[in-house]
């Protein structure tokens, strides 16, 4: 009889860096490539399998763009590349082996891939595409300068071309905020929640200050203690709120209210966290092991309801760019999990959420049958759209797997591996 893995809390962290690993190899070899063959180029594929050069030469060499799906892609390899450096930064400590490149070159390779793909520039026409982008090369940008690798100029001149055209997303149309896209007709958080995040992080906190209190007066609802999509303006002027709730929108406002640090951004993001707990999860999967709680459950709280057998998972959206979603909002989970300056209990929460979801993520996984995507991967593994679903329900052998769901399963190992061995201490 198998036994199922230890509940997700008390893993050793060795294995949550094995499990990190092999999401990291799947999703380069199944999806990763050169750009036109080209070399010193890294790109995602859209698709696993890709169409066929023979069958269509055009979508074999290119394919449908999709600019923040790639960024996040960076980002993905940043996570791969600090544990690299963690555990010694040498060949031997490479994700993929010491016979192929680190993952920061390789990150590196993907910076220059979109560059070159997006029409050698690295402006797009959406805002929130670039803020990831942004976000994404500062944090290659520190993991270089500490492994004392090339490239720095570059990525500083991305950020400083990107940080000008957030600077001109951010007016005071709707009383402050930042555009989504160059129609400049509707302000809202998936924008200006990373910019923010960005402008916290790179020496601008006042700009930060900024967008977090619009964010704060225009889409933060209180009832449910999360922030609303987005906002336009009416035909007679007044403002529109569109009170859509995605997970990921949570995640950068997470992020910049960690940054900033003040006594009230930590207090809201503490109200995040707990209301992302009970408004944005679902049932785990049936067997899915349960952690056991972390914190004291005398109040009857969210650890009594994981105790007591009522384990959840976050709630996944699906394909497409939705299949990003959780992973965003696990990357800054995470970094609420391990932040002191919050409470036990919301810092409990974070890495419950976050090791539950991973854990649900890694049971429900499939692998590669032999013959499957031409025969040329066989083994390496296949991730569900849905943490509460398995991999087999939602990509069965023989059906197209997107890059996105699969970014976002990795982010979610990612983060889980940078979470202390018993969560919530």
């Amino acid at each position: 009889m198998t036994r199922p893995d230890p509940a997700p809390a008390l893993q050793d962290p060795v294995r949550r860096d094995d499990r990190a690993n092999q999401a990291a190899r799947s999703v380069t070899a199944l999806f990763g490539r050169r750009l036109f063959f080209l070399p010193g180029t890294h790109l995602g594929a859209v698709q696993w399998p890709s169409p066929a050069w023979r069958q269509d030469p055009k979508g074999a060499l290119a394919g449908p763009w999709h600019y923040w799906w790639q960024a996040h892609y960076v980002d993905c390899l940043v996570d791969a590349g600090r544990r690299e450096l963690d555990n010694g930064a040498t060949p031997a400590a490479r994700f993929n082996g010491p016979g192929h490149p680190s993952a920061g070159r390789l990150a590196s390779r993907l910076v220059a891939g979109i560059r070159l793909r997006n029409a050698f520039t690295f402006v797009n026409n959406y805002y929130d595409d670039m803020a990831w982008l942004a976000l994404a090369t500062h944090r290659l940008d520190t993991l270089a300068g500490e492994a004392r690798r090339r490239g720095r100029r570059r990525n500083a001149r991305v950020r400083r071309s990107l940080t000008l055209q957030f600077e001109a997303a951010c007016t005071g149309d709707l009383n402050g905020g930042a555009f989504w896209s160059k129609k400049r007709d509707f302000k809202n958080t998936p924008a200006s929640a990373p910019i923010a995040l960005h402008f916290a992080r790179t020496g601008k906190p006042e700009k930060a200050r900024a967008l977090l209190d619009w964010l704060d007066a225009t889409l933060f609802d209180p009832a449910q203690g999360l922030y609303l999509d987005g906002a336009r303006l009416g035909p007679a002027g007044e403002v529109l709120v569109e009170r859509a709730v995605y997970t990921y929108n949570q995640g950068p406002v997470l992020g910049a209210l960690l940054e900033m640090g003040g006594e009230a951004d930590l207090a809201r993001a503490a109200v995040v966290v707990d209301a992302v707990d009970r408004l944005l999860t679902v049932p785990s999967p049936a067997g899915q092991p349960q952690a056991p709680s972390p914190a004291n459950t005398a109040d009857g709280g969210p650890s009594a309801r994981v105790a007591s057998g009522g384990s959840r998972v976050l709630r996944c959206e699906g394909s497409g760019d939705g299949g990003l979603f959780t992973g965003i909002l696990c990357r800054y989970l995470a970094l609420a999990a391990t932040d002191s300056r919050l409470p036990a209990q919301t810092r409990a929460t974070a890495a419950r959420l976050v090791t539950e979801t991973a854990g649900a993520f890694w049971s429900g996984k499939r692998t590669v049958q032999a013959g499957e995507g031409a025969g040329k991967h066989h083994g390496a593994i296949i991730f569900s759209q849905h943490a509460a679903k398995t991999a087999g329900e939602t990509y069965p052998p023989g059906t197209v797997v997107e890059l996105s769901t699969q970014l976002q399963a990795w982010m979610v190992l990612e983060a889980a591996a940078t979470l202390p061995c018993i969560a919530g201490n």
